[in-house]
């Protein structure tokens, strides 16, 4: 292996998830995982100046331009990864293949999920090996995660 090789930069990582209504997404991670909504308000409008962007490709959700098809969350400490939620034109069919763990403890397992539940999360099942225990759950569009 070359020394470049051994010195690369690790890449970040950054968890895409497809959907309906980013924005509705984009708020109901946010609040289930401690994230902020990022405000792209300065970024939309010098790409509208520069003519990078029309105004078919934002829209203004209280008050704040953003992008019509997508909105990010981010970790406000920034030991995370960012959450970007864009459109897609069909809906959710199957399965998710990927789905995030949130692991909040067991003592605080049925407090969470009735949290989320509050925020529109939907209780979909329950698994346990041995000691472990999970919730399963699915977000406003359907996509699952888990709670342990």
């Amino acid at each position: 292996m070359s020394d470049e090789a051994d010195h690369a930069p690790v890449p970040g990582v950054q968890v895409v998830v497809d959907c309906a209504d980013p924005h509705a997404q984009a708020e109901f991670w946010a609040a289930t995982l401690g994230y902020e909504v990022e405000d792209v308000e300065p970024l939309v409008r010098r790409m509208l100046d520069a003519g990078y962007a029309t105004d078919a490709d934002v829209l203004e959700r209280s008050g704040v331009l953003v992008w019509r098809d997508a909105a990010a969350i981010r970790d406000p400490g920034g030991a995370r990864p960012r959450l970007y939620l864009q459109r897609v034109p069909e809906p959710k069919t199957v399965k998710n293949r990927v789905h995030l763990d949130l692991h909040v403890g067991p003592e605080r397992v049925d407090a969470e999920v009735s949290r989320l539940e509050g925020l529109g999360a939907t209780r979909a099942g329950e698994g346990r090996q041995g000691p472990q225990r999970w919730v399963v759950m699915t977000d406003p569009e359907g996509n699952e995660l888990c709670l342990s």
